[in-house]
């Protein structure tokens, strides 16, 4: 894989890295200018970075997207678009492992790793899974770091981060500013650069791979079209005012 090339000059580095390793902050590591991304802690043109992210995710073991509650819930018109963009990712990876993280509660005293990923312990997902690329999109910023700091400290697992906001420097891969426009140019670099690696989807379109877990409850179904996947514009659809949240509670970064 010609990104393991530059692994010599990585400053944010695959893991496991031990107990506590530094953040990127303190390695000199800040977040990218509009425009552009990081790739194992250097600033590049954005599209490096998609690039860089696709490349991993069609070479390496269970590729996962972890999708947060800002893309999970459907708080408004803008969050279903954005739902809707996600899927459209996952169609241009074969294979591809879909795990969500629904909230940010701690999971005690068992976290189901074919379930979900927890920001508290998110190395128990990807060490069930054996996951050893992932991208998180849709999580706010500060689970995100401290997710992605964890990963790095105890996992194999290169990581990047489809961020709304400034980007995050504990991934190895990541790009700013991502609402559904941008989320849709990584789809169409992703696609591109799978074309170029000659890998092809399957003809079904059913790329998603389940986990155990998921399987069963699809009645022992292996495989599904994300594509497949209705979703409403309607925020009063989704059942997260169940829970006692508003739309309103997630405009800041929505």
């Amino acid at each position: 894989m010609e990104l393991t090339k530059e692994l010599e000059d990585a400053i944010v580095a695959p893991g496991p890295q031990g107990f506590h390793p530094p953040s990127a902050a303190e390695l000199g590591v800040l977040t990218p200018d509009e425009g552009y991304g990081l790739k194992f802690g250097h600033v590049v043109a954005e599209e490096l970075a998609m690039e860089a992210m696709a490349r991993t995710m069609l070479t390496r073991k269970n590729a996962t997207i972890f999708p947060g509650p800002l893309v999970l819930w459907n708080w408004n018109a803008h969050a279903a678009d954005k739902a809707r963009a996600v899927l459209e990712l996952a169609a241009q990876l074969p294979e591809v492992l879909v795990i969500p993280m629904p909230d940010y509660r701690p999971k005690y005293p068992k976290v189901e790793p074919e379930e979900v990923i927890n920001p508290n312990h998110p190395n128990l997902t990807i060490w069930g899974n054996k996951i050893e690329a992932c991208i998180f999109i849709g999580v706010h910023c500060h689970y995100a770091n401290l997710t992605l700091k964890m990963i790095r400290a105890g996992t194999n697992c290169w990581t990047s981060a489809i961020c709304a906001e400034q980007g995050h420097e504990d991934a190895m891969f990541t790009v700013r500013d991502s609402d559904a426009a941008k989320i849709r140019r990584i789809v169409a670099v992703f696609k591109r650069v799978r074309e170029e690696m000659g890998i092809k989807l399957p003809e079904n379109g059913e790329n998603v791979r389940f986990t155990g877990l998921q399987s069963r409850v699809h009645d022992g179904k292996t495989h599904t079209n994300p594509l497949d996947f209705g979703l409403s514009v309607d925020p009063a659809s989704g059942n997260a005012a169940a829970f006692g949240h508003k739309a309103e509670h997630m405009q800041k970064e929505a």
